[in-house]
């Protein structure tokens, strides 16, 4: 079944622990960023934090108790696009409260080989999200199957990550 609209929306507003993410592509084609990330390009930088509908989501399940995280499985060097994501976004978003991990696969075996981003809600429902070899997203499919691997690639992902703080700082 492929997910959007309120459906989609409200898989953020109705978890009751968790919401997580595996991220795997250097590079992610979003619309909404399209003109801060050709700032970026031409040297932009951007200092003051985020404040938005995310960022208040995360505020308001960190509040609650719950916790969104994911992981983002990069290679060095780092795309463009990640370098904005991680000044952009992610500094600001791990500063309130989003366990933000990096997996750096430069100099080692990648873990997790041939595993697509997914989103997973209280590793009880898990959508995979459809991309793009350009980073377009295409959609994202409730996955109907055995959720035993999601559960198995969170638990990896996590334990050959460091926090995105510990990462940046070298």
């Amino acid at each position: 079944m492929l997910l959007d609209g309120d459906e989609w929306t409200a898989k953020f507003q109705k978890f009751e622990t968790e919401a997580w993410r595996l991220e795997t592509m250097p590079h992610y084609h979003v619309p909404q960023e399209a003109d801060e990330f050709s700032r970026f390009l031409t040297g932009e930088r951007f200092s003051e934090p985020i404040e938005d509908s995310w960022t208040s989501l995360i505020r308001n399940h960190r509040e609650a108790g719950r916790t969104i995280g994911r992981v983002h499985v990069v290679t060095r060097p780092l795309s463009p696009y990640l370098q904005f994501e991680f000044a952009r976004y992610y500094q600001h978003q791990a500063a309130i409260g989003e366990d933000i991990r990096i997996l750096d696969v430069t100099e080692r075996e990648n873990p997790l080989p041939d595993v697509q981003d997914f989103w997973m809600f209280d590793r009880s429902t898990v959508v995979l999200m459809h991309f793009e070899e350009d980073g377009r997203q295409l959609g994202r499919e409730l996955h109907a199957g055995d959720l035993a691997p999601f559960c198995e690639y969170q638990r990896i992902a996590l334990a050959e990550s460091v926090p995105f703080q510990e990462y940046v700082a070298g």
